[in-house]
């Protein structure tokens, strides 16, 4: 990977001079860009990956060293060497303050400036090769797998491929993080969608910039405003990381960050744990706020302890809430609530949004969005004074959400009766069977039939010989057409079949049913 370097100086001849010598150099560096002040130094930064920046020292308005203090908020590792034709101590002072990798005077001679840049691209190729083992190992493609191995709820273990992958991670006990751009639909929305893409690639950068720089682990995009991350930094230099992440992007960007970091593991199934705790952590966010690292550390009981029979309950309250059996959601949240401290509670409720969030998203739904709950709307539990105000807060919003989804669930049954009707009606001169409806719906022939007589109230035979039927009388309407003809049309090879067929549904043969209808 080429060196990036960033030029910047206010005088365009001092900097034309500077590019053409860098690009001259045998190094395998490349110019990202060039900056004739501070200001647009850092809105390249913002948008390219900078490893080395040489700037003049004495600029007007912005000095090089307030840029380079706020060069190294986006990206703490870069390395800065001043240039100025002022041998002046106390440059040097300020230079050796804000830990700048180097000095140069003006002139600057060719040989002093490559001796510079040799040597400061010796040591990012260094800082890089502590990680390139395990970034090499993660492939795009193992990074995919390995994010659906841990969005897989009750996976296999992992393949060798796979293993092989994170062993040198484990080594050492790693965690998982997510991180989560805050807000980023409404803070967007104002923008042109180009306008849009381009911040968020921004936030995205300076992310990855940070992961890099700092040698914070391997990062894994997982959607545009979600990422996560495996580390094996011990853990309060992880979370000292995660945090100073946090203030970077709230201080340089329009949205912030919100973090859910999992414990530490030692093996492939508790890393693949330590994943669903971020997961956790981080969907409390609606009720502990945005902006933070959140950390899950809710430690697991044994069995045959009260937290064990809590999680049970927290099981059958989630069940219930699906099933839409309002009585047992009333009667589980009694049994967790009652007698519980103040403590426990919001530990409690935690949680419960958090397994429920979780188990929903499974079956491609948004708890947050369901209930259209914001970040700051929970705040309200933190004002109720009592246990029984929480709780009958609460049974309303569990109430609400388990109606919602039977409305939803009713809705997509009525859709699909509708659909597998409609083919029915498409194909009425073919021969139908549950089974082909059952496969072209990719359903199981009992449940698409138990589902449709629930729904419509006969079964799905009755439906389709009625249906055909119904056909058989619009076709015996026209009286251009031969009863052997309606015949064939209808699927029956054997005309005396379908007159007897026709005469048990009707009492009547369809010769008999024309007179009738004086057809």
């Amino acid at each position: 990977m080429s060196i990036n370097v960033l030029l910047v100086d206010d005088e365009a001849i001092d900097l034309e001079w500077l590019r053409r010598r860098v690009l001259a150099s045998p190094l395998d560096l490349a110019v990202v860009g060039t900056a004739n002040s501070g200001f647009n130094a850092l809105k390249i930064m913002e948008q390219e990956r900078v490893d080395i920046i040489l700037s003049d020292i004495r600029m007007p308005i912005m000095t090089g060293t307030e840029f380079a203090r706020r060069a190294k908020v986006i990206h703490p590792k870069v390395k800065i060497v001043f240039i100025s034709g002022h041998e002046d101590f106390s440059y040097a002072k300020e230079a050796i303050e804000i830990n700048a990798s180097g000095y140069l005077l003006k002139p600057v001679e060719d040989k002093d400036l490559y001796d510079m840049l040799e040597s400061l691209s010796a040591a990012l190729e260094q800082e890089r090769e502590k990680n390139r083992s395990f970034t090499e190992a993660l492939s795009l493609v193992n990074k995919e797998l390995i994010l659906r191995w841990f969005e897989d709820a009750s996976p296999e273990p992992a393949e060798q491929h796979l293993r092989s992958a994170l062993n040198p991670l484990l080594m050492k006990g790693a965690a998982a993080a997510i991180i989560e751009i805050d807000d980023l639909e409404w803070k967007m929305r104002d923008l042109s969608e180009e306008d849009a893409r381009v911040k968020t690639r921004q936030m995205a950068g300076l992310i990855r910039a940070f992961v890099e720089s700092a040698q914070l682990g391997t990062l894994i995009p997982v959607h545009h405003h979600r990422f996560v991350i495996l580390c094996s930094l011990p853990p309060d230099s992880f979370l000292s990381l995660l945090d100073e992440l946090i203030k970077q992007m709230a201080g340089s960007s329009p949205c912030t960050l919100t973090i859910g970091v999992g414990r530490y593991a030692q093996d492939e199934a508790g890393l693949h744990e330590s994943y669903q705790q971020a997961t956790a952590a981080l969907s409390a966010k609606w009720l502990l706020g945005k902006n933070r690292l959140i950390r899950d550390n809710l430690e697991s009981s044994p069995r045959g302890t009260p937290g064990a029979r809590i999680e049970q309950t927290v099981v059958q309250l989630l069940e219930a809430i699906i099933q839409y059996d309002l009585v047992a959601i009333d009667d589980h949240l009694l049994e967790l609530f009652t007698n519980a401290g103040k403590k426990d509670v919001y530990e409690l409720i935690i949680r419960i949004t958090s397994k429920l969030h979780a188990d929903l998203q499974q079956q491609n739904e948004n708890l947050y969005e369901l209930l259209q709950w914001e970040s700051h709307q929970p705040d309200i539990l933190f004002q109720f004074e009592t246990i029984h105000d929480i709780l009958s807060w609460m049974r309303r919003r569990f109430f609400e959400l388990s109606e919602l989804l039977y409305v939803k669930r009713q809705r997509q049954k009525r859709k699909l009766i509708d659909e597998i009707m409609n083919y029915v009606e498409e194909n009425l001169e073919k021969k139908i069977t549950l089974k082909e409806v059952a496969a072209h719906f990719d359903f199981t022939p009992n449940y698409l039939g138990f589902l449709f007589k629930e729904e419509y109230g006969v079964p799905f035979s009755e439906y389709v010989n009625e249906r055909k039927t119904g056909r058989v009388f619009e076709l015996l309407s026209d009286p251009t057409l031969k009863i052997y003809e309606i015949a064939e049309r209808m699927g029956y090879k054997n005309i005396i079949y379908f007159n007897r067929q026709f005469k048990q549904i009707t009492g009547m043969t369809p010769g008999e049913y024309r007179k009738k209808q004086k057809i």
